[in-house]
């Protein structure tokens, strides 16, 4: 079974939330009816799931790059083992030096000095963050940019559908999805329970859209 998307009806899932322009809009259609067969991402309950995460994480198909502009009472709110608040006013509102201080030494990068934090910052309509996961995702068939020396081809169509469905994939996102488990899809999504209201809000409406019944 394969379920195709349009653009009524994500204008319809995303009534009273900020509407994407219809560049985004036909950009994110073409490219997920294109992929999601390969990715296996093609029931009901699957495609409710992904459409629900993706759009809520791309702030409603309206960013594909991670945005790190924190004042520094984010800072503290959001890292608050890295940042007192000396630490946080001496970085607040200093994007590239936040994602270098905050993702060094992780995830394949290197110290803060090497810029690793901020060259993979988080890219695709599902970020994908930090040096290794973008060494991985080059070596993948569909991944036809060399993203490792060029990550921002990880922003761009079709790229940033591509790496999500990716990322769904390599962190088997179906299996709870399946399930109609959404707390345990949001964690897989975004390590945590961000924006976990709006993203079952999302779901309920596709789940009407779909005909899915509660589980």
């Amino acid at each position: 079974m394969n379920i195709r998307v349009d653009q009524q009806l994500i204008r319809r899932v995303l009534a009273g939330y900020p509407v994407p322009s219809d560049e985004a809009l036909n950009a994110f259609v073409a490219s997920f009816n294109q992929w999601n067969e390969v990715f296996k991402i093609n029931t009901p309950l699957r495609v409710a799931a992904y459409l629900s995460q993706v759009l809520v994480e791309s702030a409603y198909l309206t960013a594909s790059v991670e945005n790190l502009n924190y004042s520094a009472e984010g800072l503290m709110k959001t890292w608050p083992k890295r940042f007192d608040k000396a630490k946080a006013e001496a970085y607040a509102r200093q994007p590239e030096k936040i994602a270098n201080y905050v993702y060094a030494n992780r995830m394949g990068n290197g110290n803060e000095a090497s810029g690793d934090g901020w060259r993979y910052r988080g890219r695709g309509l599902i970020q994908l963050t930090g040096k290794d996961n973008y060494a991985a995702f080059s070596k993948y068939d569909l991944c036809t940019e060399p993203v490792l020396k060029s990550p921002d081809k990880v922003a761009s169509y079709p790229l940033d559908q591509v790496a999500a469905m990716w990322f769904w994939e390599r962190n088997k996102i179906n299996d709870p999805a399946d399930n109609g488990n959404m707390d345990e899809v949001t964690k897989r999504v975004n390590g945590g329970s961000n924006g976990l209201a709006t993203r079952k809000t999302i779901y309920r409406r596709l789940s009407n859209e779909f005909g899915i019944k509660k589980l």
